[in-house]
């Protein structure tokens, strides 16, 4: 399968409340609007694209309409620290300290108003024991 795009789609009762979230405190902007669906795209990464989808529209079986669980959302970013630092004073919920991990990611992670879960990341050199798991094209820092 040959994709030519790939973006997450959080469904949610809420579409509206949750693009604003993903707007006003991770820089995307709308690019579709029409009620039950916003497609939106990173202000400052064109490739970075997310959905949000009322969870109750016909297009979902019914099966699946049920809160979001399971999900979480990776930002690579060039200065977590300063995101972090924004998030905080933004009163987002922290729920992992911002912290290096010897696996090769400084991060933290916090939650949108669904539960989803966010983690935002600047990829760091790992331990010798963690670069070792690396293929040599995607070792970090």
């Amino acid at each position: 399968m040959k994709s030519t795009s790939y973006y997450p789609v959080i469904m949610t009762d809420d579409v509206a409340g949750t693009a604003a979230f993903y707007s006003s405190h991770f820089g995307f902007r709308a690019l579709f609007e029409n009620g039950w669906y916003i497609h939106l795209q990173s202000t400052e990464t064109e490739h970075v694209a997310l959905a949000i989808l009322d969870s109750s529209h016909e297009t979902i079986p019914a099966v699946a309409r049920a809160g979001v669980r399971g999900l979480l959302l990776n930002f690579e970013v060039e200065d977590v620290d300063r995101i972090y630092e924004t998030c905080r004073s933004a009163g987002l919920p922290i729920l992992r300290e911002i912290r290096d991990e010897d696996f090769g990611q400084r991060h933290f992670i916090t939650a949108d108003p669904n539960g989803v879960l966010i983690d935002i990341i600047t990829p760091i050199a790992p331990s010798a024991e963690f670069a070792a798991m690396y293929d040599a094209a995607a070792l970090p820092g």
